[in-house]
């Protein structure tokens, strides 16, 4: 590498899993918009950040494993990978560590690194609300700067002591995507028929999601079809996940159309007169896009039990927990049932009353998300550039 290129600040990016994956590609473009192209980056990432330049360390899969029950046969390699990850960033000696979510490998790394005079910044707040509180405080003695997504996340960590931006949550950048063009026309290009109901059906973005919800918004879909005869489906999915979706929906009673990526996503979302979902950021996603939702989500059995005596909050669904309202009906574990969630879905195609209401919360949900002019990204890379800017000075 030449001595120009060595000036050039090189920031280190670990994500974990497909939404924090995005959440990168987003920040890597937003520091090339911030810097005029004068940064380079190294670390951790999936399709969408390999996309912004970024060659991941090993493959993003590796780390996108959700429950406590299921993650444990993984413990050996991903101890190995953070051994892995920590060596790497003291070879390369960024200008910073972004480390994206995925708490329970990313933060791992940035505990390892504390004292080596780089900076540490982390994406997206622990759920501290939800539970564990006492995480505030241990993030809080060793990571620099915290840079959340929703409003009331940073009094749990400042009064730790830990420096904290609100930057808003990048789900809105993608609000009134492809508003422009017909839905009519959209539909034409996947398929379907903007004439009769379209549902778009969204078992994960894990292997491990699709096994557990799969089954069961088969058999909704099934149920559905006999009262909606002429109902269409249509898939968004991701590479890790796809050929797992052309499986289980290879014999749906319905029309059934799978979309890969982003743009894909959106489209499916732009002609979707409903959505049955499982829980995550998607839930907010649906949201912006104003696609009336209900929510699924089913883990292994002990997980669910261990869970239960931890999480202290009423809803699982984001857009529920800011307006404190169940918003978007929720189904989790034993209420996650093709009988329970087909008459969900069913209202929702049906009954404009509950259809138009659900929608109009919407609005709420998207003012609570935005933190100023900025866009999310743009102030989360204003942020990052103003920490190591205070660092260099030091």
């Amino acid at each position: 590498m030449n001595d120009i290129a060595k000036e050039i600040p090189l920031i280190y990016l670990i994500a974990g899993e497909p939404s924090g994956d995005q959440l990168g590609a987003r920040l890597m473009s937003a520091l090339k918009q911030e810097t005029c192209g004068e940064v380079r980056f190294a670390g951790i990432g999936g399709e969408r950040m390999a996309s912004e330049g970024l060659e991941s360390l090993f493959p993003i899969h590796e780390l996108a494993i959700m429950g406590l029950a299921e993650v444990l046969p993984h413990i050996p390699n991903i101890l190995r990978r953070i051994k892995q990850t920590k060596n790497d960033i003291l070879k390369e000696q960024p200008a910073a560590l972004i480390t994206i979510d995925s708490p329970g490998f990313s933060l791992k790394v940035s505990k390892a690194l504390k004292g080596e005079g780089i900076p540490l910044i982390h994406y997206v707040a622990p759920s501290v609300w939800a539970w564990k509180k006492k995480r505030a405080k241990k993030v809080s003695a060793y990571l620099d700067h915290l840079l959340t997504l929703l409003p009331f996340e940073p009094p749990y960590f400042q009064k730790h002591g830990l420096e904290t931006t609100f930057v808003g949550h990048p789900v809105i950048e993608a609000e009134g995507a492809f508003s422009e063009i017909e839905r009519d026309q959209l539909c034409s290009e996947l398929g379907l028929s903007s004439e009769m109901p379209i549902l778009a059906v969204l078992p994960g973005s894990r292997k491990g999601e699709v096994t557990k919800l799969g089954p069961v918004f088969k058999e909704t879909v099934g149920l559905l079809s006999k009262s909606i005869p002429d109902l269409q489906c249509i898939i968004p999915t991701v590479s890790n996940v796809k050929n797992a979706v052309i499986d289980l929906t290879s014999d749906w009673p319905v029309p059934v159309k799978v979309v890969e990526g982003v743009e894909g996503k959106h489209k499916a979302f732009r002609c979707a007169n409903a959505a049955l979902a499982a829980s995550g950021t998607v839930a907010l996603e649906l949201a912006v896009d104003r696609v009336p939702t209900v929510i699924a989500y089913k883990v292994a059995p002990v997980t669910a039990f261990i869970a239960r005596l931890l999480i202290k909050i009423k809803f699982a669904s984001l857009p529920n927990i800011l307006l404190d309202r169940e918003v978007q009906p929720e189904r989790i574990q034993e209420n996650c049932t093709a009988e329970i969630l087909a008459r969900d879905i069913e209202s929702l195609l049906l009954d404009k009353l509950i259809k138009n209401d659900q929608v109009s919360s919407y609005d709420k949900v998207i003012k609570l998300l935005k933190s100023g002019d900025d866009m999310p990204s743009i102030k989360a890379a204003k942020t990052i550039l103003a920490v190591i800017a205070q660092k260099s000075s030091i």
